[in-house]
């Protein structure tokens, strides 16, 4: 009897942080997917916890991990969610409106929803129209596209990056040089 009043608890409580989730990031039709073997909920902190073989998608945004921290805090902003998946690793991807797929992976991946703002700590990588970023961390401001790697302060790697050139004649009306 206590097992199942426990459920009846957790899981409208995981509906209302998810549910302000979804209404403030979407338009009202887009929905938020998360699919995880386990499942709990720390009431009192107002946090949702997913384990093993997360999955979320909402909209053009889609996010992989072993572990899912969802926390809503009034001080995060008007979507108040950080999203903290760790894995090994965490994939996060998103389609940008030119139709192209941005993704990162990390050991760590925090997404603050309301700022836009990706972080990705331990093994960073970020993909996007071909081009590569590989360092220890990477910030990524998605909304002003800027970026920031680094390497981590004890090692000797560097952070590296690779560049796919540009097929100008693509570009260029057939018959101009």
């Amino acid at each position: 009897m206590t097992n199942k009043f426990a459920h009846l608890l957790v899981i409208p409580s995981l509906f209302i942080a998810f549910a302000s989730f979804a209404e403030n990031t979407a338009p009202p039709a887009d929905q938020v997917s998360i699919s995880a073997e386990k499942q709990l909920a720390q009431l009192k902190d107002n946090i949702g916890i997913f384990e093993k073989n997360v999955e979320i998608i909402h909209g053009n945004r889609r996010i992989k991990a072993d572990r899912l921290e969802v926390h809503k805090r009034e001080d995060l902003g008007n979507n108040k969610q950080l999203l903290v998946a760790t894995g090994n690793p965490a994939y996060f991807e998103e389609k940008q409106t030119d139709g192209t797929i941005m993704s990162a992976s990390a050991d760590e991946v925090r997404y603050d929803v309301a700022k836009r703002y990706l972080t990705l700590i331990g093994n960073a990588q970020v993909t996007q129209a071909g081009q590569k970023i590989n360092a220890k961390s990477i910030t990524y401001d998605m909304d002003q596209q800027l970026i920031s790697a680094e390497k981590g302060a004890s090692s000797n790697d560097r952070v590296h990056t690779i560049l796919v050139p540009v097929d100008s004649k693509k570009d260029k009306p057939k018959g101009q040089p």
